[in-house]
């Protein structure tokens, strides 16, 4: 497999349009780039620790919602967050001729498996959000020794109603039309709704949310994706033979992932342990940085007792 690696220094031109402009204005000291399926995909790399954290952003999000927290956890770990497709700088995979491919869990499942083999990551603690959330766990799953420790916040995997923001793209007229005419309205309502209290979320951040979705192709690769979204389908019986340390975090106020699905997390993986975050939303790592970050170095700082040989 031929792979391209390379880093990102301010204004350099990648690329015309808006992907250069979302390139230039949300790249960051440590971006870099690999080509994977196709796509240039967007991946920040700091830290020079013993141990690396891979952190998973969730649905419409991207690499940024994990800045606090990674900057504190650089000092200790080696950490590495990229923007899923299609969204942040990433944007949409496309196949050979140009066309948006869907990004459904198959695709997911390709798409993070080749990542981490391609950066040569054999072996991580995976910190995962939402959807985020749901490839980390089920990557732990899938590759048994290749996952340290596990943390899930507000993490997807067991049925639900997708939240009105999401769901709007399973009716064909929004799909069809969004990539041309979607209320900004939509997109910043969204935002606010991840929220426990909208009252926190700054402006710029509110911007930055808006110029990601209006990326080029975004949209369309989300009215793509939803329809595929499936979560009754998932086999989440694999989480009872899950054997790594695993954290649940969870927002009380979580209006996307109901917070009854952290008690159920937390029954059927073997050992885990779950903290709820009073007042705080679907994402708490974004809103409350500095309870998450403390959370998670505690955590981290346990020992292994899974795994750890008991001395007779």
């Amino acid at each position: 497999m031929l792979t391209r690696v390379w880093f990102l220094t301010a204004g350099q031109p990648l690329a015309h349009g808006k992907s250069y402009c979302l390139k230039r204005r949300y790249t960051q000291t440590g971006s870099r780039f690999v080509q994977i399926m196709g796509t240039d995909v967007h991946y920040v790399d700091e830290g020079a620790g013993e141990s690396t954290i891979v952190m998973i952003h969730g649905f419409a999000s991207s690499l940024h919602t994990w800045n606090d927290v990674a900057s504190a956890m650089t000092r200790d770990y080696r950490v590495i967050r990229l923007d899923l497709p299609p969204f942040g700088v990433t944007g949409p995979l496309r196949n050979a001729a140009g066309a948006i491919e869907t990004t459904d869990l198959p695709t997911y499942r390709r798409f993070f498996d080749t990542f981490m083999q391609v950066l040569g990551i054999g072996r991580a603690t995976l910190i995962g959000s939402s959807l985020g959330g749901l490839l980390a766990w089920d990557y732990a799953a899938r590759h048994r020794d290749a996952v340290e420790r596990l943390v899930l916040i507000d993490a997807a995997g067991f049925p639900l109603k997708l939240p009105v923001y999401i769901g709007l793209f399973n009716h064909a007229p929004v799909r069809l039309s969004a990539p041309w005419c979607l209320p900004e309205s939509i997109i910043t309502g969204a935002v606010r709704n991840v929220y426990g209290d909208a009252c926190e979320i700054a402006p710029d951040l509110l911007r930055r949310y808006v110029e990601f979705f209006h990326g080029e192709g975004t949209r369309e690769a989300i009215g793509k994706m939803v329809p595929a979204l499936d979560f009754a389908d998932l086999d989440t019986t694999v989480l009872s033979t899950l054997d790594v340390p695993t954290l649940i975090l969870w927002g009380a106020k979580d209006r996307w992932i109901p917070p009854e699905h952290a008690a159920e997390f937390t029954r059927r993986i073997p050992g885990a342990r779950s903290i709820m975050y009073d007042g705080l939303g679907h994402i708490p790592m974004e809103e409350a940085p500095q309870r998450v970050m403390q959370d998670l170095q505690s955590f981290l700082g346990t020992p292994d007792i899974l795994r750890t040989p008991v001395q007779v």
